[in-house]
C-alpha cells in the first residue's frame, strides 16, 4: 500500500522559512516523480513544484527563487524548502507522486498525502 506522509508545516511570520517533508512508503521511490501542490483558503489547488526521478525540477512562477524542491532517495523522502514566505503562501501543502512527470503536473496522480498546513502571518 502506497503511503505519503507530509510534515513540517506550521505558523511562520512573513519573510520566514519552513521545510516540508514527504515520506513515501510502499513504492519504489527513486523511480517516481514527486510533486508538491497547495490549496489556499477559497482557492483552487495549484502546482508548486515537481522533481523528476532524474532530479530535474519545475516550479510555479509564484515560488521561483524562493522555494526549492529536493529528494533523498535513500530516505524515500522529498522536501520543499520554503524561504521568504509571504502571506499568500498560506495553504495546505500536499505531496504526490507518479512515474511520469506529465501525470504529476496534470494534478491527476493516484496517490496523495493528507496535507500539512502552512500559515504565514503578515
Amino acid at each position: 500500500q502506497v503511503q505519503l506522509v507530509e510534515s513540517g508545516g506550521g505558523l511562520v511570520q512573513a519573510g520566514g522559512s519552513l521545510r516540508l517533508s514527504c515520506a513515501a512508503s510502499g513504492i519504489i521511490f527513486s523511480s517516481n516523480c514527486m510533486g508538491w501542490y497547495r490549496q489556499g483558503p477559497g482557492k483552487q489547488r495549484e502546482l508548486v513544484a515537481v522533481i523528476t526521478s532524474g532530479g530535474s525540477t519545475i516550479y510555479a512562477d509564484s515560488v521561483k527563487g524562493r522555494f526549492t524542491i529536493s529528494r533523498d532517495n535513500a530516505k524515500n523522502t522529498a522536501y520543499l524548502q520554503m524561504n521568504s514566505l509571504k502571506f499568500e503562501d498560506t495553504a495546505v501543502y500536499s505531496c504526490t507522486l507518479d512515474r511520469y512527470a506529465a501525470v504529476v503536473v496534470s494534478s491527476s496522480p493516484r496517490y496523495w498525502g493528507q496535507g500539512t498546513q502552512v500559515t504565514v502571518s503578515s
